[in-house]
């Protein structure tokens, strides 16, 4: 038993976080410097956030800002909204790498994603609603047509087609 407590209090004080203080500072040929000691008069101490895995992803964000309320008005239509040049529906970083690797394109994406995904298309439309058509060949045979709708920049829809 006494061997126990013995080894209990031994591993306790070998796990006692240690707190290392780092220093900033600049030296004779202006170069920043680090060190965990003071390195001169100008010695800056820094201060580290400790590096533990867990957390929240948005844990060192900013604050979000307060909505402003719109005004009420009962002509507006939702065309207004979509008249807003450059609104993309925000995609997450990590699924638009897999869309891109896996080569696919959804609804939110710019022409650069889809450029990315499927690369330059071989017909486009202009018009009120710009189209992009891919075709899927396999073996040589036309398999399938890909048609990208586009609002203002942004993918509307996405649309594969038998020919």
């Amino acid at each position: 038993m006494l061997r126990l407590l013995i080894s209990l209090a031994f591993l306790l004080a070998f796990t006692a976080s240690v707190q290392a203080q780092v220093f900033r500072c600049i030296d004779a040929e202006n170069n920043t410097v680090f060190s965990d000691s003071p390195c001169g008069e100008d010695a800056e101490a820094i201060q580290l956030r400790d590096n533990y895995i867990g957390g929240r992803f948005n844990q060192n964000l900013p604050a979000p800002k307060a909505a402003e309320p719109e005004p009420q008005d009962k002509a507006k239509n939702t065309s207004d909204n979509e008249s807003k040049a450059g609104t993309c529906h925000f995609i997450n970083s990590t699924d638009l790498r897999r869309y891109l690797i896996r080569e696919q394109v959804v609804e939110g994406m710019t022409r650069e994603h889809v450029r990315r995904a499927f690369g330059n298309p071989p017909e486009t439309y202009g018009g009120p609603q710009e189209v992009w058509i891919y075709q899927t060949r396999y073996y040589g045979a036309l398999y399938e047509l890909t048609y990208v709708y586009f609002n203002h920049g942004c993918v509307e829809r996405v649309e594969y087609r038998k020919p």
